[in-house]
């Protein structure tokens, strides 16, 4: 074998090995943006975030209420949420909003921890090339026990 094919097989495993650290590192990032849930609650179809603060039984203990302002949501506008616990120890609360209609991409807000019960944070949500969007805003609530997480629905209008 000459020095040039073994320089050659070389870089091959130099690079092999760079794309597997680039690998591994990858799924470490991708398990720690999206966290296993351990229980999710059932979605209270009939509540409706316009008309104010919406609450959801979390399973096997206690409840979250969840409330954004203004309540009309508009789009591309600072919006403040709200989260209410009760029954259930949470040490960080964040709602991820999910386009149901259309991936509208990655848009998590973390809440600032008022006191053992009450959460508040801000978030902007997106335009969407439709005229109503459908959303799901996914409380997650960080606990002893693992993830909850708390779906809310909601629209918008552009």
């Amino acid at each position: 074998m000459t020095n040039k094919n073994k320089t050659n097989n070389l870089w091959t495993i130099v690079a092999i090995l760079l794309l597997l650290v680039v690998v591994a590192a990858g799924y470490k990032f991708k398990s720690s943006m999206s966290p296993t849930i351990t229980a999710v609650a059932k979605l209270d179809t009939s509540c409706d975030l316009h008309n104010g603060s919406c609450t959801s039984e979390l399973p096997n203990t206690g409840k979250v209420t969840f409330s954004i302002t203004p309540n009309n949501i508009p789009v591309l506008q600072p919006l403040e949420l709200n989260i209410k616990i009760e029954g259930v120890e949470v040490s960080k609360a964040e709602v991820d909003f999910v386009g149901v209609n259309m991936d509208m991409g990655y848009n998590q807000s973390a809440l600032e921890k008022i006191d053992a019960t009450q959460f508040k944070g801000k978030a902007v949500i997106p335009v969407c090339v439709r005229s109503k969007m459908e959303w799901n805003a996914r409380v997650l609530l960080h606990t002893k026990q693992g993830l909850i997480m708390a779906p809310f629905h909601f629209y918008t209008i552009k």
